[in-house]
């Protein structure tokens, strides 16, 4: 499943009960392509809600969320909604980052890593590069958003609306499955859906025709002008302490995470710098 990590942040802030705190804080979740089910993930994740309210000591169903996972509603709903946090992918993130005066808060660190790859796979000695795909059909849950695939996964050197026939798929594994019967020429992965297919049985060998650079994972962002420095600091703190807690961490291993990190938002000054020139 694509970002998994999303998903657990999800559970982080899932959709409060009839005992709320009152006023809860909107979180608005955006999970671009993504095939999670909300009311699973909700009802799978709620314990974790519990956690994190307890690590940072808020009052129990202190957080409502809205979760979407199409681009044109998450817009919408972070325009109206104006919330103080929110969980975005990181073309939203780059997208908003000013309109909304957005900043990083937390990233996940999944295998020891903040950052992930992304790969152009193929079947093997079919092509040798991105150039040879011009024209041809590629697949993918990240061509939800192509200008983040343009902009940043490409760094601006192909646009992929013109240069591709784009097949969007919410799940990784069926976009996979077509690659495989020769249904699609290419397929896009990110780092998790790449470890994964080790663990599928493919009729024919893949590889990678482009590796991306080092992209960091996105997580939690909030707006600068609605919140303060305390607020932020302890939102991250709580998230940061969430995997070395006791029920916490079972959940935290459960979904492959090893922790929340801290953000130095100059981490994702390079996403800007590619973001603003790309095109």
């Amino acid at each position: 499943m694509r970002k998994i990590y999303l998903i657990i942040i999800v559970g982080l802030l899932a959709h409060f009960n009839a005992n709320a705190a009152p006023n809860p804080e909107m979180i608005v979740v955006c999970y671009p392509g993504g095939s999670v089910n909300a009311k699973d993930a909700n009802a799978a994740m709620s314990s974790m809600l519990r956690v994190v309210e307890r690590v940072g000591q808020w009052q129990t169903n202190s957080f409502n969320s809205l979760f979407t996972t199409k681009l044109d509603e998450c817009r919408k709903q972070i325009a109206e909604k104006n919330p103080k946090f929110a969980i975005t992918s990181l073309g939203l993130y780059l997208e908003l980052r000013t309109s909304h005066n957005l900043i990083p808060v937390v990233q996940p660190k999944i295998k020891g890593r903040t950052s992930e790859r992304y790969r152009v796979m193929a079947q093997k000695d079919k092509y040798k590069s991105l150039d040879e795909l011009k024209g041809k059909t590629l697949g993918g849950t990240v061509l939800e958003e192509p200008a983040f695939v343009g902009k940043i996964v490409f760094a601006g050197k192909y646009d992929p609306a013109s240069f591709f026939v784009l097949k969007p798929s919410n799940q990784a594994i069926r976009a996979l499955r077509s690659l495989d019967k020769g249904e699609l020429d290419a397929v896009i992965l990110n780092e998790q859906q790449f470890g994964g297919l080790a663990s599928l049985q493919m009729k024919t060998p893949l590889e990678a025709i482009f590796t991306s650079g080092e992209i960091p994972l996105m997580g939690v962002v909030s707006n600068s002008a609605n919140t303060t420095a305390e607020e932020r600091a302890r939102f991250g703190k709580a998230l940061e302490g969430m995997c070395s807690d006791l029920e916490g961490k079972k959940l935290c291993d459960l979904f492959g995470v090893e922790s929340f990190a801290g953000v130095d938002a100059a981490v994702f000054e390079p996403m800007v710098k590619l973001w603003a020139e790309g095109k």
